[in-house]
Order: structure tokens, then C-alpha cells, then sequence
């Protein structure tokens, strides 16, 4: 209903103002973008454990996109929890009850909690698969609309080394996920975006940290938004 008013209050006001300078002309094109939703699925990085709402990846990525596009971004409806599996994400969904669909972007991020339990990545892979076609579904089936986010290597945190983790086989698990989720994804023509090596490089310096030295800070999140918004204006150029 807002969104109909808005509309012909627009063209409306348009009518009456046939011959307005071109600047405002641009102007009322970018109002009348239709307004895009956002779904975000994943466990404690995409809820973003330890970090205040604001610096949240969904939330800075929604803010960064309505401040330098022409298209209009709902808040981003976020499915998330710490601690979450894949197949408890899946449980999550179907609580949750997401309302949007088809949403114009999902994103997702799930799997550590795999890796952290000690499941293998055959049973990753087979769980992975069902949840990027659920995704798929939420995109109203448009794969070029949702993107995946890699796994970040916990192992290089001083949580992991306080608790004498074995960082290597850490390592190695993380990156055979990752090659299963990178492979699924482009079975289905999904844009897979790393953030794993980058993770690796600065995860572990203390500005980089949430307070309970496992967690990133919104630092990171920054440049994961980053990453997600220049595919993003591959899917939306501005108009």
C-alpha cells in the first residue's frame, strides 16, 4: 500500500512539473527504482557475534548500497545464530518464515560450525547443496542473485590459540569445505566470493577482533561489504 501511494504521489508530481531542470529529473528516476529486499542467511558471522547491530555485513552492505546507488534497500531481513549448522539453519528458516520472497538478494554464509563439530564434508556437501537451492527459491529462482560467502579459517585467531588448536588440520578441513562449497556453487551458477585468504592475512590482529578474540570486528565485516558490493552492482548498474 506505501509503496502504490509512493508511486502516485510520484508520476503525480511528475505530470505537474513536465519541463523541471535535469538534475531533478535523475532524481525522480532513482525514486522510482523499485524497493529491493534482502535476505541474509548464516550463523554467528552474519548475525554478527560481538559487534554492535550497525556493524553488522547485511546491515553496512544495505547502508552502503542506499548511500551509493540509486536503488532503495529495505533493512535486511537476517536468518542467523551463533553456533548454527547447516541443517540448524535450515530448522531456522523454516521457524523464521522469511515473508519476502522472491527477495532481491540473498546471501549466504554457513558451515564453520560443521568444520568445528568434526563432520565430514560429504555430509557438508550434501546439506550445502539443499540449502543453495532453498536460497535459489528465495531469489524467485534467479541464481545470479545470490551470493555465497566463503568459510573464514577460525584457526588463526588467538581464541583458537588459547585453546591449543591445531591449526593446520583447522586449516586444511576449512579449505575442503570450502572447495565443496565453491564446486556446488558453480554447478549452479552461483558467484562464490573468498574471503577466507583475506581473513587469513589480518584476522588475527587485534583491531580485526571482537572481544572474545574469535569473532570478527566490523573492520572485517567493512571488507567483506566491500567484496559484496561490487558484485552487487553487477546485478543492480545503476540505472
Amino acid at each position: 500500500m506505501k509503496i502504490a501511494l509512493l508511486t502516485g504521489l510520484i508520476l503525480a508530481f511528475a505530470a505537474c512539473n513536465p519541463s523541471g531542470p535535469k538534475s531533478n529529473e535523475n532524481d525522480f528516476a532513482a525514486m522510482r527504482t523499485p524497493i529491493k529486499t534482502y535476505l541474509a542467511l548464516g550463523d554467528s558471522y552474519t548475525i554478527g557475534e560481538g559487534v554492535d547491530e550497525a556493524d553488522r555485513y547485511p546491515n553496512q552492505l544495505v547502508k552502503k548500497l542506499n548511500q551509493e546507488t540509486a536503488h532503495q534497500w529495505l533493512e535486511a531481513e537476517i536468518i542467523a545464530k551463533t553456533g548454527w549448522t547447516v541443517d540448524e539453519l535450515d530448522k531456522g528458516i523454516d521457524e523464521a518464515g522469511p515473508t519476502g520472497e522472491p527477495y532481491d538478494l540473498v546471501t549466504l554464509l554457513i558451515g564453520v560450525n560443521n568444520q568445528y563439530r568434526g563432520r565430514s564434508v560429504d555430509e557438508y556437501r550434501v546439506e550445502f547443496e539443499q540449502m543453495l537451492l532453498r536460497a535459489i527459491g528465495y531469489a524467485g529462482n534467479l541464481p545470479n542473485h545470490v551470493i555465497v560467502l566463503s568459510i573464514p579459517d577460525w584457526g588463526i585467531t588467538p581464541f583458537a590459540t588459547n585453546r591449543g588448536t591445531d591449526k593446520a588440520k583447522v586449516a586444511a578441513e576449512i579449505d575442503a569445505y570450502n572447495a565443496a562449497k565453491r564446486s556446488i556453487c558453480g554447478k549452479y551458477g552461483i558467484k562464490f566470493i573468498d574471503i577466507t585468504e583475506d581473513y587469513r592475512a589480518v584476522g588475527d590482529q587485534p583491531e580485526m577482533l571482537a572481544k572474545d578474540n574469535l569473532h570478527p570486528s566490523g573492520e572485517i565485516y567493512t571488507r567483506w561489504t566491500d567484496l559484496l558490493f561490487e558484485q552487487i552492482k553487477t546485478i543492480y548498474p545503476a540505472p
